[in-house]
């Protein structure tokens, strides 16, 4: 009948204990497992974003240098930290931060112009759109805090994989 037929149909909007203890764990371990991927850089379990051999070879070209915007967020707390100190040496660093700003820009773009001719001799086309906005702000990022991981040592020749 149209009654039990949409009786069968109602379902509460709430699920009330629905998953078990057991199904908490295997989530929890599927969530680990799959962030696990993400930092080693398992294609699998990469965000859209960072697939591919083209962003593979984006990351390597930032990850095998040093780059300034790595110091900026350590030398932000030192000025931080050097701001309460009421002395003309207080605006000295402010100075020398805004400094190291500018410098962390211009060797992002620098990183960028360099990191965009290799990425032509290696692809034989240009990076895709958002490509630039991809390598600088990796490279400001602090190589620790970096999501993949790094895959390749400082120094490193950079090549397709």
């Amino acid at each position: 009948k149209r009654r039990e037929a949409e009786a069968a149909n109602r379902r509460p909007l709430v699920q009330s204990g629905a998953t078990t203890a057991e199904q908490k764990a295997k989530m929890r371990a599927e969530r680990a497992r799959a962030r696990e991927g993400m930092m080693r850089g398992d294609e699998k379990y990469l965000m859209e974003r960072d697939r591919g051999p083209e962003r593979r070879f984006l990351r390597d070209a930032v990850d095998r240098r040093w780059n300034v915007g790595e110091i900026l967020l350590p030398a932000m707390v030192v000025v931080l930290a050097l701001s309460f100190i009421p002395s003309s040496f207080a605006r000295l660093t402010f100075v020398g931060a805004y400094a190291l700003i500018l410098l962390g820009v211009v060797d992002g773009w620098l990183l960028w112009k360099r990191t965009r001719s290799q990425f032509v001799k290696e692809f034989g086309k240009e990076p895709g759109r958002g490509s630039a906005w991809y390598v600088v702000l990796r490279s400001f990022q602090m190589r620790a805090s970096r999501v993949p991981r790094p895959a390749v040592a400082r120094g490193d020749e950079l090549r397709r994989r």
